[in-house]
């Protein structure tokens, strides 16, 4: 039979059968060329499969996401009235107007909308491009993406910045920086060896920063700076300092505490930072004792330490009243070649000195009334007791850096297995980073600087990432367990946070947002259309989100940000991968 077909094939004499079989092998070809393969082949945007993963192979391929159409209908995006810089809980005009008083910078702090924050997306400024990478980033940025020239011409005396073309520069000057910022910071060394930076001082809190190039200088030598300054008439220094990849938060010392917790700063800075420390019984200066660390310091350079008018000189008695009464002793106070005078102060190490004082003030606060997390609480005008050490002869103070990123902590003892939990965290997320983050999702790493993890916990994501050149802003929910103080401890920082508000910050600020397991509670409080509109508003076009959810979540979180013209991708059933573009709604038709 074969052979008799073969013939027919061959001769040729039937052209009827031979059409016929010659079309049905074309058709049979066809259906086997394209049958579907058993797996979705990957996003090339996002995906690249690591051979060398030491994980088990992901689970089933889910079934594709239905076309956003049929899935969101009802989001439909507009764009924000507010600006470019809108910042939902630090310009609400209404409640600022609102205010009856300003006079302890209530206007400064924040007053979330109610009962729905933004629902719009913040426009772009015109001309926006991606921002420069670190390291150059730290020395020139883009005008177009921080189109404030304010600054400039306000500073234009100080070398604060400059405009240069397209570019805005940071020459490293400041109002104290009269031979640079990096000759200041050697100075302070030099003037008192042991502050030993980035050893022993590691992490360092800059008040009233100005556009930041202290914290930005003190990177190279291993020190870690949260910079802060309030949203007010120095327009956008915040914004200038995050744009270059330095850490900063907008915040002020008003009527509230900071939103650290107790003891954590190694120092805090503070040079022409125009606080009024010795104001209403030295309230100010008793927030900067409640967070800086026993044994730490306090560097303070400003005109009543160096200048003899009596404007001046009535501060500087002021304050040397009121460090005598809270027990600080007074290490240095010295002038650089400039006659730039800077003082040194000193936390006491233990509450000896307390017990001694001829006075009881400020008095000492009642340990009862004291509050763990530090979010929407007044200032108070006494003294907390310091921790006590846990044996004869230790002091509260971390090992030196960088052993102290994975050593041994006192605050950990004050949690039954937090301990073993500690170690347990810190191996899941080396390993988790290392094997999967790093290789598996597809995430340009390179292009990443400004990081925030919105579920820290204890700092473990922050510290698997520490030989990258980027940094992390490690938030601690406020509805969970208190572990920020050991996120400091290890040298770390970080805040409290409620992600049901917005952060202060400024928009695109963030070159990745990472979350693990947080929206389960959130959206119990909240609706998550508002956090994905929050995680957009904060998050540089070209940045990333990587989401680890469960995957009810990840799918609605995917859904949204797919309406928002983002690239998605899950993988691995729990975590989320997202790009977001440029698109904005003035683009298209919404």
């Amino acid at each position: 039979m074969a052979s008799s077909i073969q013939n027919l094939l061959k001769e040729r004499k039937y052209p009827f059968i031979f059409s016929a079989t010659v079309l049905l092998l074309c058709v049979l070809f066809f259906l086997f060329t394209t049958n579907p393969l058993p797996f979705p082949l990957p996003n090339p945007i996002n995906l690249r499969v690591s051979q060398q993963s030491p994980l088990p192979p992901p689970p089933s391929p889910r079934k594709p996401s239905p076309p956003l159409d049929n899935a969101r209908s009802d989001l439909h995006w507009t764009t924000c009235l507010t600006g470019a810089d809108h910042i939902p809980c630090l310009d609400n005009t209404k409640a600022i107007k609102a205010l009856q008083s300003r006079r302890h910078m209530e206007h400064r702090e924040r007053h979330c909308p109610s009962p729905h924050p933004l629902r719009c997306l913040v426009p772009l400024p015109k001309g926006y491009k991606v921002p420069v990478r670190w390291p150059k980033s730290r020395d020139m940025i883009w005008f177009d993406n921080v189109p404030h020239p304010k600054l400039v011409e306000y500073k234009k005396d100080q070398n604060w910045v400059w405009r240069s073309g397209d570019y805005l520069v940071f020459p490293g000057g400041g109002t104290q920086f009269k031979e640079g910022v990096m000759n200041y910071i050697e100075f302070i060394e030099k003037t008192l060896p042991a502050i030993e930076w980035g050893r022993h001082t590691r992490v360092i809190l800059d008040v009233g920063c100005g556009v930041a190039s202290f914290g930005g200088y003190l990177m190279q030598k291993g020190v870690l700076t949260m910079s802060f300054a309030p949203k007010d008439e120095h327009e956008a220094q915040i914004q200038f300092a995050l744009e270059r990849g330095i850490p900063a938060i907008l915040s002020v010392i008003g009527t509230q505490r900071l939103t650290f917790p107790d003891n954590v700063y190694d120092m805090i800075h503070c040079a022409r930072c125009r606080v009024h420390w010795e104001a209403d019984g030295g309230m100010p200066l008793l927030e900067l004792n409640r967070i800086l660390r026993p044994g730490g310091y306090f560097v303070w350079s400003a005109t009543p330490v160096y200048r003899d008018n009596k404007k001046d000189q009535d501060i500087w008695n002021a304050m040397v009243a009121l460090t005598e009464s809270i027990c600080w002793k007074t290490v240095i106070k010295s002038e650089d070649s400039n006659r730039i005078g800077v003082v040194i102060y000193q936390k006491p190490l233990s509450n000896t000195c307390y017990k001694e004082r001829n006075a009881d003030y400020p008095p000492l606060c009642n340990q009862r009334a004291t509050h763990n997390i530090s979010w929407y609480v007044p200032l108070e005008s006494c003294l907390p007791l310091l921790p006590e050490p846990n044996s004869i002869g230790e002091e509260n103070w971390p090992t030196p850096w960088p052993e102290r990123l994975n050593g041994t902590y006192s605050s950990l003892q004050s949690n039954r297995c937090a301990d073993q939990n500690f170690y347990q965290d810190t191996k899941h997320w080396d390993f988790l980073v290392s094997n999967v983050y790093t290789h598996e999702l597809g995430i340009n790493w390179s292009s990443i600087r400004n990081v925030i993890d919105m579920n820290a916990f204890y700092g473990g994501f922050a510290a698997a990432l520490i030989n990258q050149p980027l940094w992390v802003m490690n938030t601690v929910p406020i509805d969970g367990p208190d572990t920020l103080p050991i996120i400091f401890d290890r040298g770390l920082i970080g805040v409290y946070h409620d992600w049901c508000e917005s952060f202060s910050t400024y928009p695109r600020t963030y070159d990745l947002i990472h979350s693990s397991y947080i929206f389960v509670n959130l959206t119990k409080r909240c609706d998550i259309i508002d956090v994905a509109v929050e995680m957009d508003r904060i998050l540089r076009p070209g940045g990333w989100i990587l989401v680890q959810d469960t995957t009810a979540l990840v799918e609605k979180f995917s859904l949204i940000f797919r309406s928002l013209h983002w690239d998605t991708v899950l993988h691995r059933q729990h975590f989320l991968v997202g790009k977001k573009g440029f698109w904005r709604p003035a683009d298209v038709d919404s």
